[in-house]
């Protein structure tokens, strides 16, 4: 029952990061108008299935070992009850933000829960030093380092088109945002799904590729069902932004997610994607600094509000 349980909670939690995570990639679609919402969600969902799928067949290797291991004893990160509270606790987590609008990061949330559930199993033997190296660090260096490249990738696009009278024909534009968009959603369905299924690795009943559809198929209605409210406040609340803006965004956001997963740093797509936008909306004058703080913030609170739900849920489950 237990690993039942276990189950059904990752496809909770898969359900709960397509809400948050699937509009990521085309958010500057729809802000942009270079689409309607439902376009830009229908090819979200297309492209991140498809990364999931390309990730059955190709990415059985690339399953990570539970990301508990380095923050906790491998007999702790490998009992079901760790698993289920983990789950747990980072599907609530990202559930309250996506109906609070904030888009989060699931592998932040992930990490906030073990190290809540790690505190009441061994105390003060969790592994700090892995945390601020995939915590800390990311959370205060990327969404800098997307800033910084996403005002200057507009301002180089701007300076270029005024100053030679450039023209750039529309529908390449169009075409060149929708394959940065699909890229993007590609290579995050390519990523978190082996990452969620991981949660559920100790269940010998299930194939891991059996395992890898179901949790696209989870994700791919999460996203389909539930993405609204993230999606109005990436689309239009951060800033507003032209065709220029919106696909100078998505090329930071796709050069710095693809790199950095190249070389396999802890970076999370939901901050190069807000950073990004905001760094163009600041060269337009147009950001909207308040709910870039508080979303700032909601990233900040996010491991502490998974800490204390996954220590609850792990006590809870001893009993």
């Amino acid at each position: 029952m237990l690993l039942i349980n276990l189950f059904l909670v990752t496809l909770f939690l898969a359900y709960c990061n397509g809400g948050n995570d699937n509009f990521k990639g085309v958010a500057t679609l729809f802000g942009s108008r270079t689409c309607s919402y439902q376009t830009a969600i229908l090819w979200s969902t297309f492209t991140t299935f498809a990364g999931a799928v390309t990730a059955t067949f190709l990415g059985n290797t690339s399953i990570k070992i539970f990301l508990g291991k380095g923050l906790v004893p491998n007999t702790i990160a490998n009992a079901p009850e760790f698993h289920l509270a983990v789950a747990i606790a980072a599907g609530l987590t990202v559930l309250i933000a996506t109906f609070m609008g904030f888009p989060i990061s699931t592998t932040h949330s992930l990490i906030g829960a073990i190290v809540g559930a790690g505190l009441i199993a061994i105390g003060l033997k969790v592994n700090f030093a892995a945390l601020v190296g995939s915590f800390i660090l990311p959370l205060l260096v990327s969404p800098v380092i997307a800033i910084l490249l996403g005002g200057l990738i507009y301002s180089i696009s701007t300076y270029i088109n005024y100053k030679y009278n450039l023209i750039i024909n529309r529908k390449i534009a169009d075409t060149c945002h929708f394959i940065s968009a699909g890229i993007i959603s590609f290579a995050r369905g390519f990523n978190y799904t082996p990452k969620v299924v991981s949660l559920i690795l100790i269940i010998e009943y299930f194939s891991i590729q059996g395992a890898m559809i179901t949790v696209a198929i989870a994700m791919a209605l999460g996203g389909l069902l539930n993405s609204q409210k993230v999606a109005i406040t990436m689309s239009e609340k951060i800033t507003s932004m032209n065709h220029t803006q919106g696909l100078s965004a998505n090329l930071v956001t796709g050069l710095l997610y693809i790199t950095s997963n190249y070389f396999g740093l802890p970076v999370s797509i939901t901050h190069l994607s807000v950073a990004s936008i905001f760094g163009v909306g600041l060269i337009g004058k147009k950001s909207n600094i308040r709910v870039f703080y508080q979303i700032f913030l909601s990233w900040i609170l996010t491991l502490p509000t998974a800490a204390v739900i996954g220590g609850i849920t792990y006590r809870l489950l001893q009993g």
